[in-house]
């Protein structure tokens, strides 16, 4: 029998969704071509839990981040008028070109921070390099407070209905000293071995897999063997500005149906958008091995749908379409 479904967001609401065609693209890119089918409604597992965010936000003088703020503060209401629980999760980089005090109070506060929206009330950020690169991600910590998890640390978990949602600071895997990367590692072991929810997902900054030019970060292997190894069902990332979904996969990018764990990349919740193609004459116009799906050119966020023993997902654009309907079950 069919699980039964319940509309629970309708985001067609044209007197806030702002149209972004370009905004914010000094690239020219060529926007991929919008899906045949994509009606303005989305729907849930009845009695499931939502997610729902995006990475690399806001930028002042661009309008991007003001329409997925709109579209983020949207879903939140309908949800709360309809008793769904839902949390906002971010991606890093919350301020462009960084994370100072002056840029997060000037780009970030009038859209996504905008105490008027409902928004800060059930945010849970990760911190991305925009943001570590000042002062090691001090006014960041000031900013979103115990929200961001402890100071200078910038990983902590918590439960969503059946799901445990770990959040990991990908700087410390990158720029982080051996004992920073070390004190992270026994942490996130030491989480995954208290768990007690079949499933679990996590989400930080830096993916391992893209199809950008940069193709990836290679330190971040290291955490997603950690996350394979105590069977992660999904990681959550941003830094590349675009959309991608990948199929499961090993740490080391082997298809893998039986532990692999799926990847979804969203960038695209306000800064500068950008493409697959080559950038500074390097790599990219290939789409990355399991790389399933593939969006460019457009402002949105990602929905997630939390069962007792699945999820799923669709990216949502601020011109109100849903694409890239997706689903899995927990292992």
């Amino acid at each position: 029998m069919p699980a039964k479904r319940l509309s629970v967001i309708g985001i067609v609401l044209p007197a806030l969704l702002i149209s972004c065609n370009g905004c914010g693209n000094s690239f020219g890119l060529k926007r991929t071509p919008p899906p045949a089918d994509a009606p303005a409604a989305e729907v849930a597992i009845a009695g499931a839990k939502v997610m729902i965010g995006v990475g690399d936000i806001a930028t002042c003088g661009n309008s991007g981040d003001e329409a997925t703020a709109l579209l983020v503060d949207s879903v939140l209401r309908a949800n709360a008028a309809a008793a769904v629980e839902t949390v906002v999760f971010t991606l890093g980089d919350h301020a462009y070109p960084d994370a100072s005090d002056r840029n997060l109070a000037r780009c970030f506060t009038p859209s996504w921070g905008d105490p008027a929206k409902l928004i800060m009330k059930s945010i849970r950020p990760s911190i991305g390099n925009h943001d570590y690169m000042v002062q090691r991600g001090a006014p960041y910590y000031r900013y979103f407070g115990s929200r961001a998890g402890d100071a200078g640390k910038g990983y902590y978990s918590y439960d969503v209905g059946e799901w445990h949602v770990i959040v990991l600071n990908s700087e410390l895997a990158i720029e982080g000293t051996v004992g920073d990367r070390r004190t992270q590692d026994e942490w996130l072991r030491d989480d995954l071995q208290k768990n007690r929810k079949l499933c679990t997902m996590a989400y930080f900054h830096h993916p391992l897999f893209s199809s950008s030019w940069r193709r990836g970060e290679p330190p971040m292997e290291r955490i997603w063997a950690i996350l394979y190894a105590s069977d992660v069902d999904l990681v959550l990332s941003g830094h590349d500005h675009h959309y991608e979904r990948f199929g499961p996969q090993t740490p080391a990018g082997a298809p893998d149906t039986v532990k692999g764990i799926e990847q979804i990349l969203v960038g695209t919740g306000g800064a500068t958008l950008r493409g697959f193609g080559p950038r500074f004459g390097i790599r990219g116009g290939s789409p990355a091995a399991n790389s399933l799906i593939q969006i460019q050119g457009y402002f949105g966020v990602l929905i997630l749908t939390l069962g007792t023993n699945e999820y799923r997902s669709a990216f949502l654009d601020t011109e109100g379409r849903v694409w890239d309907r997706h689903g899995r079950k927990c292992r």
